[in-house]
């Protein structure tokens, strides 16, 4: 049998690269170019270039290999304005700066447009290293000062190359926010020099302003946006998270909430309720007791040995959980809110004087690859988020979002999903509708509902687990004593871990637990 040649990288489509350009002043190139053309095993782009790839459309090609295409075309030019951000091209448009040469260039699906001054070239060899822009594969990337002087130009005919000023000020607040006024005063120090070498005083004389503005040394009067001029007045909040807010209050709005009314709001069974709800409140933070040991700390006042502050944590919860101020007497005001959370939370941790129970929290914290609002923007973005909480609605509405709220930004060193699942509890009880308590057996769906508003900024899956749990809840009997009421858990498979095996039963029909609406 005859050896099967390997195939020609030259000539062989499946061996080519995606994107192939001609060797300028290389006619060999050209003519072994132009026969694959022929072949058809190139399709041509622009004049010099081409696309192996014969099944995907030329400007999805184009858009994955823009960079190389500009290098191609205009080299040594500089990635600037807003494409120096992005580092992607935005409504088909990458925008570069260059000293001399060609100002545009049109593809299929990208535009590009070229500042053409002899200063702009790129910045290198420059006194401060910030201020020099980045060499990437025969282009360069404008470094991040010169790219926010670039994008304070205030010729108009630049405006569409642009970041929106709004943005602008929000990077630069958000600069602030994660690394600091050192941070922002070196971005502002590299910007001076940059400035100079480029001829660009105007801008940095705005970037300054802006800068001073919101480190307070400076008039905020040139600050546009609301989250940064909240950091000049002294409460910054995390702008992303009420932009969350925003989006889940909106979704929350549109789904019709069932009323379901409280079945025990008085006398024993009030406390068997809350016992039932500090039980598992608790056991999602991982303070796990079995029920009766449970009951022993509630019930009976005994502290199990050698865990008194997770005893504590029982006891705090089923407190708070049992009676006013924080079972029914919802906050109703922007500060009462704000001190409602701290008065709560010291309640549920009063025993851990370690975890400053009731006081913000002082480093950043977070779960899994969640990271929470950070501790300088806690009460701004509490405050700013209240008007979206008291907003008019059903009390599930309501309920459900103050949760997200507390819980996203997770204002406390320790004891924040309790906290919040107080807080839920206490807008519904307000209205006399039913607590929700979360089983054991549905803690995943829970927390991944919650992982779900975080990175998807979808209430979809949060609004089915608890709509589930708030009918579960409501189809118990809390008449039962509590060694009954042990035996009514785990008959409904609600103290089980492992739901690979078991599914929430209804306390009624021992059916799997459903409701109506739940997709």
């Amino acid at each position: 049998m005859p050896r099967r040649r390997p195939p020609n990288s030259r000539t062989d489509p499946d061996s080519l690269p995606e994107l192939v350009l001609a060797t300028r002043g290389d006619n060999a190139s050209a003519q072994r170019l132009s026969r694959l053309r022929k072949q058809g095993k190139l399709r041509p782009l622009y004049a010099g270039i081409y696309s192996s790839n014969l099944r995907a459309s030329d400007e999805d090609v184009v858009h994955r290999n823009w960079s190389r295409i500009l290098a191609y075309l205009a080299p040594g030019s500089v990635v600037s304005h807003r494409s120096a951000f992005e580092l992607a091209p935005h409504e088909g448009l990458i925008t570069a700066t260059r000293a001399s040469g060609r100002r545009q260039f049109e593809l299929p699906g990208l535009s590009i447009k070229a500042l053409v001054k002899p200063a702009r070239g790129p910045l290198t060899r420059t006194r401060r290293p910030g201020a020099s822009d980045v060499p990437y594969e025969g282009i360069h990337i404008a470094s991040q000062p010169r790219a926010f002087l670039e994008n304070l130009t205030t010729d108009r005919r630049l405006a569409p190359r642009q970041l929106p000023r709004a943005e602008i000020e929000a990077r630069l607040e958000r600069i602030l926010a994660l690394r600091g006024p050192a941070a922002l005063n070196s971005l502002r120090d590299d910007a001076r020099e940059a400035a100079k070498k480029l001829g660009m005083p105007a801008e940095f004389e705005t970037l300054d302003s802006l800068v001073g503005a919101l480190l307070g040394t400076r008039p905020a009067r040139r600050l546009k946006t609301a989250a940064a001029l909240a950091r000049a007045g002294g409460r910054p909040y995390d702008a992303a998270r009420i932009a969350l807010f925003e989006r889940a209050a909106a979704q929350l709005r549109d789904f019709p909430f069932a009323d379901i009314a409280e079945p025990a709001r008085r006398g024993a069974a009030r406390d068997m309720f809350a016992f039932v709800e500090s039980y598992f409140s608790n056991y999602i933070e991982g303070t796990t007791f079995t029920v009766e040991e449970a009951g022993d700390i509630v019930f009976r006042g005994k502290l199990i040995a050698h865990r008194r502050e997770d005893s504590q944590d029982v006891l705090g919860t089923f407190e708070a959980a049992q009676r006013d101020p924080f079972y029914s007497a919802a906050p109703d005001g922007e500060e009462a809110f704000l001190g409602w959370l701290q008065r709560a939370n010291r309640r549920v941790l009063g025993a851990r004087p370690d975890k400053s129970p009731g006081d913000w929290k002082e480093k950043p914290n977070q779960a899994g690859n969640t990271l929470f609002v950070l501790p300088e923007l806690v009460p701004g973005t509490l405050a700013r988020a209240w008007p979206l909480v008291a907003m008019p609605g059903h009390a599930m509405q309501r309920a459900l979002l103050a949760m997200i709220v507390v819980s996203e930004v997770h204002p406390f060193a320790d004891g924040n999903g309790r906290t919040a699942r107080l807080l839920m509890n206490c807008f519904l009880s307000r209205d006399a509708l039913c607590r929700i308590i979360v089983p054991t057996i549905f803690r995943e769906d829970y927390l991944l509902a919650l992982e779900a508003v975080s990175h998807q900024q979808d209430t979809a899956a949060l609004v089915r687990a608890m709509r589930l749990c708030q009918a579960w809840t409501a189809e118990l009997d809390y008449t039962l004593d509590a060694r009954a009421m042990e035996r009514e858990l785990a008959a409904c498979h609600a103290l089980e871990e492992d739901t690979r095996i078991h599914r929430l039963l209804s306390p009624r029909t021992r059916l799997p637990m459903s409701v109506p609406g739940n997709r």
